[in-house]
């Protein structure tokens, strides 16, 4: 690939989203010849960013997918890819198995993988039905799971699956809820270790070093224009573990990092004053929010 790199650098806060962020820096690519452009200024402040970007069509990156994995295998090919639903008679040649949940779980939330979230819930609509995958389903799986869990969510609206949505709801009191019902899980180890660590890894990795609460809190976090939110779990310093969420939804959203970032120090120094349920001892009931 061709890169043509024409930024200089520049002042001033770093565009919110990434379409913001895109605009800025002028950024533009193409598959044939592969090359990508970048031109005007690039704030100092942003740091160092990541930018993914698909090049080809989705049915054509396909196909040049499957053309170079045949021919490593000796074989050739020379069809086309098409969208369709498979015939009831068709033969099946090759079955792919998955890697196990709980590591696709892992990098979905470590990550914040959009692409990886909305296919485990198409999935999770495929196996209550049958294939192909449909959203009402999968929809309708969710919540009859959550009604199973004895929480109530009225205003819960699930779209997409991912979170790109802007009809996507939930309250801060649910999804706390939610998250009191993981830690009651007997895989509840495996999620709580799928969430970052905050100034450790994943999407928390580059926030809150050297604070008190660094290392000390597994949480996820959630990004669009004009919202942000974090949510998960946060041990203090006494060794209490609460359950913390906060949604922020604001033209001006992009500005209540520092207010979170706050907010996960102070209940690591206890600042609620509440005793949580201790945590480390069998059959102890889940962290309060």
């Amino acid at each position: 690939m061709e890169i043509v790199n024409s930024l200089k650098p520049g002042s001033g806060s770093c565009p919110d989203g990434t379409r913001a962020f895109r605009e800025a820096i002028q950024a533009s690519f193409q598959a044939q010849p592969p090359r990508a452009s970048f031109v005007g200024t690039y704030p100092l402040s942003c740091g160092e960013r990541e930018l993914n970007v698909a090049l080809h069509d989705p049915a054509d990156y396909l196909a040049g997918m499957m053309r170079q994995l045949w021919s490593e295998m000796g074989g050739t090919w020379s069809g086309t890819v098409r969208e369709g639903t498979a015939s009831p008679t068709a033969r099946l040649v090759y079955t792919h198995e998955s890697e196990p949940l709980a590591e696709i779980v892992r990098d979905i939330n470590k990550y914040s993988n959009n692409v990886m979230a909305r296919q485990l819930f198409l999935t999770i609509g495929a196996e209550r039905g049958a294939p192909p995958a449909r959203a009402e389903e999968a929809v309708r799986a969710i919540r009859e799971w959550i009604a199973a869990k004895k929480i109530r969510a009225p205003e819960l609206v699930l779209e997409n699956g991912s979170g790109l949505s802007r009809l996507e709801r939930i309250s801060a009191q649910h999804l706390g809820q939610l998250l009191q019902a993981a830690w009651r899980s007997p895989v509840m180890p495996e999620f709580v270790s799928s969430l970052p660590i905050v100034a450790a890894d994943g999407t928390m990795k580059k926030r809150l070093h050297g604070e008190r609460v660094a290392g000390n809190a597994h949480i996820k976090t959630g990004l669009l224009a004009d919202a942000r939110a974090i949510a998960g779990y946060v041990l203090d310093r006494d060794g209490r573990r609460y359950v913390v969420v906060m949604i922020v939804n604001h033209p001006k959203a992009h500005e209540a990092e520092a207010a979170v970032d706050a907010l996960l120090e102070w209940v690591y120094d206890s600042a609620t004053g509440r005793a949580p349920a201790i945590t480390n001892r069998p059959g102890a009931s889940p962290p309060r929010p």
